[in-house]
């Protein structure tokens, strides 16, 4: 299955109505480039607001401050004169009070600016998001909006898909028997049924690391450059990987093969001219022939038409 390298349905970040688009379906965009504006009406008088708001809490700032800074000379004065005998403990006191409340003023007067400035960053975000832009390079598969549109901020309305589609990438399921001869690297060879004799030449980019429990097979994902497009999202395409085994493994005729009660078996003629009927363990069936994992060597002689007849301990003349 072929697939984008990166693909994504890019939705409203904001509420608002669509004011223009400027890519359509089939258009290639560069990451960045702006795809729609979307009018936010609201957001504008909020920022302003907003801004007023910053103002005011800066104008208590300095409220605060010059207040708290008074209290501290009071407090001082206040300090010499009781030291002097000329006022009362009470009104030390009185004065010390003054400035911890003119301190705590302060503190809550710069919390209310930083509040209010980071109301202020919020607004003024949402208001880029009027401007919708493409997270990277690639080809609008799809639009879904019209000037005037309403949008939801949220997964609510969709309004483009795009798709990068310059390197795709081809899924395919990879056998329990050879899953161990693959690794990150190995070439391959990629083929669709649209373009004959043409070879797309990809590589093994990764693996699931495990196997399908249900399967028994290997998720493996081949990257392959598709600087011309055609290789296109949702193709199903044939993969060719020369992959070595985890053992060794012999290949023999399917007529060859014996299966009654005694289980697989294949008929080998012996030094001294007489058969032998060998269980073996297949490995793989491929129709014409049986891949055979063990009971046979490399040296043995395999009756290539079995049949009811062959017998153990039979004697049997190899005719060259």
């Amino acid at each position: 299955s072929v697939q984008p390298l990166e693909e994504v349905t890019i939705y409203a970040r904001a509420n608002g109505y669509v004011k223009r688009w400027l890519a359509d379906i089939g258009a290639h965009v560069e990451e960045g480039a702006l795809l729609a504006e979307v009018d936010i009406p609201e957001v504008g008088q909020e920022i302003a607001q907003a801004r007023a708001a910053v103002a005011q809490s800066q104008a208590s700032l300095l409220q605060a401050q010059a207040n708290r800074g008074l209290a501290k000379t009071r407090l001082t004065r206040t300090g010499k004169l009781v030291d002097a005998g000329l006022a009362a403990q009470q009104e030390l006191e009185q004065s010390e009070a003054q400035s911890t409340v003119g301190d705590a003023d302060v503190g809550v007067a710069e919390a209310t600016v930083m509040a209010q400035r980071a109301n202020l960053t919020r607004l003024q975000d949402l208001q880029s998001f009027s401007k919708v832009t493409a997270p990277f390079s690639g080809t609008v598969t799809a639009r879904m909006i019209e000037r005037g549109s309403l949008l939801i901020a949220g997964n609510g309305t969709p309004l483009f898909r795009l798709a990068s589609t310059a390197t795709v990438r081809v899924f395919l399921q990879i056998p329990q028997s050879v899953a161990p001869g693959v690794s990150v690297g190995m070439p391959s060879a990629v083929r669709i049924r649209e373009f004959p004799g043409t070879v797309f030449k990809g590589q093994v980019a990764r693996t699931a690391g495990a196997l399908d429990p249900t399967s028994r097979t290997l998720s493996t994902e081949i990257r392959v450059p598709n600087p011309d497009g055609k290789l296109l999202s949702g193709m199903y395409a044939d993969v060719e990987l020369t992959l070595t085994t985890p053992h060794r493994v012999f290949e023999i005729p399917s007529t060859a093969l014996m299966s009654d009660a005694n289980g697989l078996r294949v008929a080998l003629v012996t030094p001294g001219g007489t058969l032998h009927l060998q269980p073996i363990v297949v490995e793989r069936d491929l129709g014409p022939t049986i891949e055979v994992a063990s009971g046979i060597e490399a040296t043995d002689r395999v009756v290539q038409i079995a049949s009811v007849d062959l017998s153990e301990g039979a004697r049997v003349d190899v005719v060259h």
